[in-house]
């Protein structure tokens, strides 16, 4: 699948501009993650995970990451692609559980980089570029501070790396310095 082949996927069942926004930002994750963990001939496929991640929540938010299953089996997606989607709402929504080191990046990110967004919104600068680790600490303490954004996904998606909490904070800001203003 190419990625204009996701993203007309994408448009056909969402067009909430924040939701295309959040699939962008997640795509440009995966893509960074891809290449700093090793796996640069499948950057495009990392992105398409990412870009393709919520399918179904535009239409269908209460079968989210079910319904997108099915949509996807429909057009002839890759089944990767459609179990690493769908495992981001492992424990939430589904039973499958992110094994691949991709689908662990998106199950510990897509949270994240909603925190993120919450907390650059709040910035003066309105920018990532400025935006510190600590900072973002700070705001993940809070719980009432982008309180839809799951402290403890983001925590089993650390733990599920291997990685400590600031570390996965930490790469997934430089993720998004690298494309986000």
């Amino acid at each position: 699948m190419t990625r204009n082949e996701a993203w007309e996927l994408l448009t056909e069942y969402n067009d909430d501009p924040f939701h295309l926004e959040h699939a962008q930002i997640v795509e440009g994750t995966m893509k960074y993650f891809a290449k700093k963990l090793g796996y640069s001939e499948e950057e495009e496929f990392w992105g398409n995970v990412g870009l393709l991640h919520d399918l179904d929540f535009g239409k269908f938010p209460e079968q989210h990451c079910v319904k997108s299953q099915e949509i996807m089996r429909e057009r002839g997606v890759d089944e990767r692609i459609i179990r690493a989607t769908a495992s981001h709402g492992y424990g939430i929504c589904v039973d499958i559980k992110p094994e691949h080191q991709m689908e662990k990046v998106l199950y510990a990110t897509d949270e994240l980089t909603g925190l993120i967004g919450a907390a650059v919104i709040m910035r003066p600068s309105k920018s990532v570029q400025d935006l510190e680790l600590k900072s973002v600490m700070k705001k993940f303490k809070s719980k009432s501070f982008a309180a839809g954004c799951s402290r403890d996904v983001i925590e089993n998606g650390a733990n599920m790396l291997g990685w400590q909490l600031e570390d996965l904070v930490q790469q997934t800001l430089d993720a998004l310095k690298t494309f986000r203003p």
